[in-house]
């Protein structure tokens, strides 16, 4: 969906239907007859977001070789999404479109939950993540700390790389629920990740 795009390189408050419209190349009118305003659009599109990456996520946990390698593989896909993602768009859709907002708290605490609890039990059983983890409270904390790249008021976007913290987040709760079996595969994921991002600042 073109309007998908738009929000997530310009944020959703800056974008207009005449300006949808126009990249689309039809008109409002047309548009209309689809969605019946901005907020109905804005939902369709959180809808759309939120079964593709309920997708990447099933796809991550049938790639990875381990509990960690399973959040290198979610780092390494968010970071793609950050690359073209405005990050006010949580800020417009929480302040100006509350009812696909509330869409997305769900859906951290349906899907999201569920996930972060497979991995937590996979890793655990594995030995790669420590045996007395209150697996309730680790989940609910890294899905918060997930979202939190996106708010302004902590990591003002004109101060911090929101890929950047993204990573560090990420690290703070590897290095938090690994064992040291878990912490040597974070070294060896951190490895082929630097090795891997040189190459492509090379390219």
């Amino acid at each position: 969906m073109k309007a998908a795009d738009l929000f997530s390189r310009y944020g959703i408050r800056s974008i207009t239907m005449d300006e949808i419209a126009s990249q689309l190349g039809i008109s409002k009118k047309t548009i209309y007859q689809f969605f019946t305003d901005k907020d109905d659009m804005v939902s369709a599109v959180i809808d759309q977001e939120i079964q593709r990456n309920e997708m990447e996520c099933n796809t991550f946990r049938e790639h990875a070789l381990d509990a960690v390698h399973q959040t290198f593989l979610a780092l390494e896909g968010l970071d793609e999404i950050l690359k073209y993602t405005s990050p006010l768009i949580l800020y417009d859709m929480e302040k100006h479109h509350p009812a696909a907002f509330q869409k997305l708290r769900q859906y951290k605490y349906r899907f999201l939950y569920h996930i972060l609890m497979d991995n937590l039990e996979w890793g655990m059983s594995t030995g790669v993540y420590r045996r007395d983890l209150n697996k309730d409270i680790v989940a609910k904390a890294r899905i918060e700390a997930s979202f939190l790249i996106f708010n302004p008021d902590v990591f003002p976007h004109s101060r911090y790389n929101i890929s950047e913290v993204n990573y560090e987040l990420s690290m703070i709760f590897l290095h938090s629920v690994t064992s040291p079996v878990g912490k040597s595969l974070i070294e060896k994921y951190t490895a082929e990740r630097t090795q891997k991002l040189s190459h492509e600042q090379k390219v």
